[in-house]
């Protein structure tokens, strides 16, 4: 624990959080805090038997990141990569989506990046409502702990689970809502923009919007 405290105050620091050297200690104590629910938020899940996706699974995927992200990046499931890796979003459409937020002059790790569902559907298919739901409370549990301002919904599946309707992504994109006392900003999935390469420009000024939002 002590060790990842300190690579996460080291993170911190070289993003600018000026008050970690001024106000160190309480600084650290909050930081130890998050991380400790955050840690056994994720023994939960790796034991969790809620849904059928638990048979298939390798291991569960919590989310990784800024344990005090102001913007916090949700997809719906993880895929193969991240099924064997224990990490979110680190396949084709997460290196694309690592990509696009450093050309906007910010590093990964200052956000917090995870999705609706934490364990993988098979073939990757889209995960049912059913499962979305036995799995929201665990994301909630992640944005009581975190208290992200402004949740970025990557794709249309993550739009449906917070808003309980459909959602047509390539008209909604770019929409701003309040939800529950935060923001909530619409774009397109990494993945859909591999597809249609076309859209990647449009992907990267909403991740600009989306942090300018987090920071404004």
């Amino acid at each position: 624990m002590k060790e990842q405290i300190k690579k996460h105050i080291r993170i911190l620091q070289e993003l600018g959080y000026e008050y970690l050297y001024t106000e160190r200690g309480m600084a650290e104590s909050d930081l130890e805090e998050r991380l400790k629910k955050l840690e056994e938020l994720n023994k939960v899940i790796q034991e969790c038997k809620k849904c059928d996706l638990y048979k298939s699974r390798k291991q569960a995927v919590l989310g990784e990141g800024n344990p005090e992200a102001k913007l916090m990046f949700i997809g719906e499931a993880p895929g193969g990569d991240e099924d064997k890796l224990g990490r979110p979003f680190v396949g084709r459409a997460g290196k694309l989506l690592t990509r696009l937020i450093e050309a906007t002059g910010h590093k990964r790790e200052e956000f917090y990046i995870t999705n609706i569902c934490k364990c993988r559907p098979p073939e990757n298919r889209t995960p049912t409502p059913w499962e979305m739901e036995a799995c929201f409370p665990y994301l909630k549990q992640q944005l009581e702990i975190i208290q992200p301002k402004v949740l970025c919904l990557l794709g249309s599946t993550a739009a449906r689970a917070f808003l309980n309707r459909h959602v047509a992504i390539t008209k909604e994109r770019g929409s701003v809502i309040n939800w529950e006392g935060k923001l909530v900003y619409l774009t397109y999935h990494p993945a859909y923009v591999l597809r249609n390469p076309n859209a990647e420009t449009t992907l990267f000024e909403d991740i600009k919007k989306a942090i300018e939002l987090a920071y404004s």
